[in-house]
């Protein structure tokens, strides 16, 4: 028997896995909102307790970068995470941590066709190289290259790369940015924590805003998924967080192509991460696709890529196919 977890800056997925069922067949799985907890010590105890089923060994993705057993959390204030200190407070015969992403690409290539929403129909390259640019909490990306048997996944950090604005608008944003935080990152702007930024930039530059809405977002106890359901809803009245979503839709379009370049990415190019299946429609809406094809004289390798988004878990999956791999 074997935990897996999706950890996450927003929440954490914990789910547990027998051989014979395989990481596609989770036996129980629950949800927790990892902000309110102290450590993941103290949500893994609080599931075990619930479920009551006995596990060996566990496997963990975390949103942040791993090395030698050891994991920073990029986006909460836990302290480090150590494979060997865990197994130990959990009372495992083992625990191995990978980075999200890693877990998210591995995942992807495990995820039925059900789980998928297609936004650009191409045919993949077989054996070819998959990108995975996941917008949540903050931006991860990573990728999956074929190695001649099984598609292997290589955890990114290109999330924290340098911004580079497409046009005026977005080189405002960038001085913008500069101002108040130094060095910009694709983050700032392409993430759960980067559509407040997107908001402040375009209220502080002249765009109105209904005060009923105004008043609703400043008051929200989180303002991005705020942001977002307004800019959704039609019968808001609020323009302005409609022109945020446009707006990010054509930055993560602009680094989802840049991506695709660095790896090549002819066996797909992979959104996933929480924001990408709660805007959907604006995804369709042609801004996305515009922006990921506009690649001056490889434009028309991109546009052969498959794009799709990705709704299931691929995240625990993958962390579940890595701990019995």
């Amino acid at each position: 028997m074997l935990l897996a977890g999706d950890v996450g800056g927003t929440k954490t997925v914990l789910g547990i896995f027998s051989q014979d069922q395989g990481p596609g067949r989770p036996l129980a799985v629950k949800t927790y909102p990892s902000a309110a907890y102290p450590g993941l010590d103290a949500i893994v105890e609080e599931f075990l307790a619930s479920v009551h089923l006995p596990v060996q060994r566990a496997c963990f993705d975390v949103a942040g970068p791993v090395a030698g057993g050891r994991a920073e959390l990029t986006n909460l204030p836990w302290k480090p995470l150590r494979e060997s200190a865990l197994a130990d407070a959990l009372g495992l015969g083992s625990v191995r941590l990978l980075n999200d992403l890693e877990a998210i690409a591995l995942g992807i290539t495990q995820l039925p066709s059900r789980d998928l929403r297609v936004l650009h129909r191409r045919k993949p390259a077989p054996g070819g190289t998959i990108a995975v640019v996941a917008p949540g909490t903050g931006l991860g990306e990573a990728f999956c290259t074929w190695d001649g048997h099984r598609y292997v996944p290589h955890p990114s950090e290109g999330g924290h790369g340098d911004f580079a604005p497409g046009n005026q608008r977005e080189a405002d944003l960038l001085a913008w940015l500069r101002r108040r935080h130094g060095h910009v990152s694709w983050e700032l702007v392409c993430s759960g924590m980067g559509i407040p930024n997107l908001y402040d930039f375009l209220v502080e530059n002249g765009s109105a805003e209904p005060e009923k809405v105004a008043e609703r977002i400043a008051t929200a106890p989180d303002r991005t998924r705020a942001i977002v359901e307004a800019g959704l809803d039609q019968g808001s009245g609020s323009a302005l967080c409609a022109e945020v979503l446009e707006l990010f839709a054509g930055i993560l379009g602009a680094e989802a192509g840049n991506m695709a370049l660095t790896v090549l990415a002819t066996g797909g190019i992979y959104l996933a991460g929480g924001i990408p299946p709660a805007i959907l429609p604006v995804l369709r809406g042609g801004r996305f696709l515009e922006r990921l094809h506009d690649k001056g004289r490889l434009s028309a390798i991109v546009a052969a890529m498959p794009v799709s988004v990705v709704t299931g878990q691929a995240a625990l999956i993958g962390a579940a196919t890595a701990g019995f791999g």
